[in-house]
């Protein structure tokens, strides 16, 4: 890993850093070749249960680097996984966004690709890209109006106008508000109820609550039936029902 995304682990949450806080975490091509390594390294560790994804310096990301690609022509796109390596692939662990300052363009587009976000309550969020010509098609387009209401959704899309981060928290778009500066704290203190439970059935939601999205209401349960059957067999939820038999916390296994 280069200096370009820092991983850290704490308390079994996986913490990649986008460094690059002179360009204000502007994705260029190398950047988003290291992001999709911490990705895969996420999902290869036994030792961390999720990630958090968050930016240096006071800033989420600025979106694509501009002057890089103007320079190189290369798009900060990963063959699989879309801009900075994770718009059209996510890790099959849950990803938090930690966002402070401004998650603009595709900096917003990574934010929506997580599963949470934690923001300061003076942070901001954009998808500016009608206001030079350009559409957000790296998941902008296609997850906010999922995420918040739709007139609200396209009043950013077609506007180019900041959304605050207390307005998209009243619209459900974040899950926690903090103070600035403690983005990360309200991250990692979520994270940390997350990493306590069950590995397995952590990864089997979250991939269950993604795949249904497509699924027809009739076929719904017949379709989740053989995707949840290996939880009840688990060694894991035998631990779990023991362990609150026992009064005890659950030591997992991941299988």
């Amino acid at each position: 890993m280069s200096d370009l995304v820092k991983v850290d682990v704490v308390d079994r949450v996986m913490v990649i850093t986008i460094n690059r806080p002179e360009a204000r975490n502007a994705i260029n091509y190398e950047t988003a070749h290291e992001m999709a390594r911490a990705f895969e390294d996420l999902d290869a560790r036994d030792d961390v249960a999720l990630g958090i994804l968050m930016g240096a310096g006071g800033t989420f990301s600025s979106g694509m680097d501009l002057k890089a690609f103007a320079a190189t022509g290369q798009r900060p796109l990963v063959a699989g996984r879309g801009f900075g390596g994770l718009c059209e692939q996510a890790p099959k662990k849950p990803l938090i966004a930690a966002v402070e300052g401004y998650a603009l363009a595709g900096g917003c587009e990574l934010a929506l690709a997580c599963d949470l976000i934690v923001a300061a309550n003076n942070a901001n969020f954009g998808l500016p890209e009608t206001k030079r010509g350009l559409v957000a098609s790296s998941g902008g387009m296609l997850r906010l109006p999922q995420r918040i209401p739709y007139h609200i959704a396209m009043e950013a899309i077609l506007t180019g106008e900041m959304l605050p981060a207390q307005r998209a928290y009243d619209h459900g778009l974040v899950n926690r508000l903090t103070e600035p500066g403690q983005a990360l704290e309200g991250a990692l203190a979520l994270g940390r109820i997350i990493a306590a439970n069950g590995p397995l059935a952590v990864q089997t939601a979250k991939k269950i609550v993604n795949e249904a999205k497509d699924w027809r209401q009739a076929d719904m349960f017949d379709l989740q039936r053989p995707r949840v059957a290996h939880i009840f067999a688990s060694a894991d939820a035998k631990e779990g029902a023991t362990a609150f038999a026992e009064k005890r916390k659950p030591v997992w296994q991941g299988k």
